[in-house]
């Protein structure tokens, strides 16, 4: 019996910024997002997925990958509510689907120290809003050995956002994205997978607070995964998908803009990041349900905190229509 796996974990974005980072203008959206069944669109109907995110890093990396002079941390907290909608409708000979990322809560805190001056510290963070991923057009194909997808999203300022202000959420800039994601089936079952999603996120221009304004550089990532399924009842009635999952995210385009007057944003260096990690899913295919656990620990990173990330959570698609029946034999 071929496994026949036609629903994916789809997860949001988050967006946080501490005001003592405001020095480095990285972009919106989070790797990680991705990584087992990175090209394959849920069922028909509405899909409803809930994801809790935690990053926590001790490491500031200078641009060289070498370690800041400084002591702290710096923690994100995030729930993320994603809404998947995939009609039965054809386009291009490709399902057509729309998906939002909202409402997204987020905590972060940012705590730093100087290891030669001890008594001197800079902390920052805030809760509430996140920004908003509205992904409004997304097309997929399916062949017996691949699921693939590509899309167009736009990022939302809706978190609170104030030029120089220590407990911003947001991130104060409309932001467009352009994703392409395949998944490719290694046997004929279905049940081992490579898996590769890739996004370009471009920016808008954000205000500083100085009489100035700054347009983030773009970026580039791409977020890879391995992965096997293994059935845990022999009716196929509920799997166990475990694998190897990673991203490397890059700036690609230098800032443009002022920082204040007469200091240029391109001045700033490019940062990057790259990780690895395991995923897990639990999956329930006659249902249409699917729990997942995420790890993701970052070996490599430039200009750019270096921590990890922890996601969990799960998905669920209402079937509108209910598929009909099978016959009995």
């Amino acid at each position: 019996m071929r496994i026949r796996i036609k629903q994916a974990l789809w997860v949001g974005v988050l967006v946080i910024s501490a005001g003592a980072c405001q020095a480095q203008q990285k972009g919106q959206y989070v790797p990680g997002q991705y990584g087992l069944n990175a090209g394959v669109l849920p069922y028909p109907g509405i899909t409803y997925a809930n994801l809790t995110l935690n990053y926590s890093a001790n490491k500031l990396a200078n641009s060289d990958g070498s370690s800041l002079p400084l002591n702290g941390a710096y923690k994100i907290w995030a729930v993320e509510n994603v809404f998947y909608y995939t009609p039965k409708t054809k386009v291009l000979g490709g399902r057509l689907a729309m998906m939002a990322a909202f409402p997204t809560l987020a905590n972060g805190s940012l705590t730093l120290g100087s290891l030669n001056f001890p008594n001197v510290a800079v902390s920052g963070g805030g809760s509430g809003l996140a920004d908003t991923w509205l992904q409004p057009v997304t097309l997929g194909w399916s062949g017996k050995r691949f699921d693939s997808f590509i899309g167009y999203a736009f990022m939302a300022p809706t978190g609170r956002y104030t030029p120089g202000a220590s407990d911003n959420v947001g991130s104060g800039y409309w932001g467009n994205n352009f994703l392409a994601n395949m998944t490719a089936y290694l046997t004929r079952n279905k049940a081992t997978s490579a898996n590769l999603s890739t996004n370009w996120e471009f920016h808008g221009s954000k205000d500083t607070g100085f009489g100035t304004s700054i347009t983030p550089g773009r970026t580039f990532t791409m977020e890879w995964g391995v992965g096997q399924i293994v059935p845990l009842k022999k009716n196929f009635s509920q799997l166990l998908q475990i694998g190897v999952i990673g991203y490397d995210q890059w700036q690609v385009t230098e800032n443009r803009g002022f920082l204040r007057p007469n200091i240029p944003a391109n001045g700033l260096p490019f940062y990057s990041g790259h990780g690895i990690g395991f995923q897990t899913t639990y999956m329930l295919p006659g249902k249409g349900l699917n729990l997942v656990f995420k790890y993701d620990d970052e070996y490599r990173a430039l200009a750019s905190p270096q921590g990890r990330w922890i996601a969990f959570g799960g998905s669920y698609t209402f079937r509108i229509p209910k598929p009909a029946a099978s016959p009995k034999p």
